[in-house]
């Protein structure tokens, strides 16, 4: 039998790039917070930031990221990056998203994606890690957890906690 590997998406989610406290005041404002959060967090250049939040709004505008149960996973394709870029921030009053169960959202996923297979990105991997992302996003333990945290590290811990194992 195989031994099991550890799949490493949570490396993927720097603690600087993270937020335990979103201020904007609706939904386009988070996601301009977050996609600047990368850029303090040293994941994305500050010469992206523009087309990134140009990007992020478009997406919202053709449909709510908002997944239900307080959670919204915004995930695009950017061109001119060569990995997956992921942040996770906390809104801690929620903000209304337009989720499809109604709800407010406390909890963001921001996921960036190269536009095509890289030497850093493998599309079938990201199609792995979404999914892992989505399943949070279901698990009531890991929202209440979250939603505790006191330190962007916290955050980031909490996913290594989460993170899936694999056979090698």
């Amino acid at each position: 039998m195989a031994k099991a590997a550890t799949v490493d998406w949570f490396k993927r989610f720097r603690a600087g790039c993270c937020s335990i406290g979103l201020k904007a005041e609706d939904k386009l404002a988070a996601l301009d917070e977050a996609a600047t959060n990368m850029v303090k967090g040293k994941a994305l250049d500050s010469s992206a930031l523009e087309e990134v939040v140009k990007v992020l709004r478009g997406r919202e505008a053709r449909a709510t990221t908002g997944v239900g149960m307080g959670v919204a996973i915004s995930h695009v394709a950017m061109p001119g990056i060569d990995q997956a870029l992921c942040s996770l921030s906390l809104h801690p009053e929620g903000l209304d998203w337009s989720a499809v169960d109604g709800a407010p959202v406390h909890i963001v996923f921001l996921v960036l994606r190269p536009e095509m297979s890289t030497p850093n990105y493998d599309p079938e991997d990201h199609i792995d890690m979404m999914r892992w992302i989505a399943g949070l996003a279901r698990e009531a333990d890991f929202r209440a957890f979250a939603l505790q945290a006191t330190k962007r590290s916290e955050l980031v811990e909490l996913l290594r906690e989460m993170q899936p194992e694999q056979a090698s």
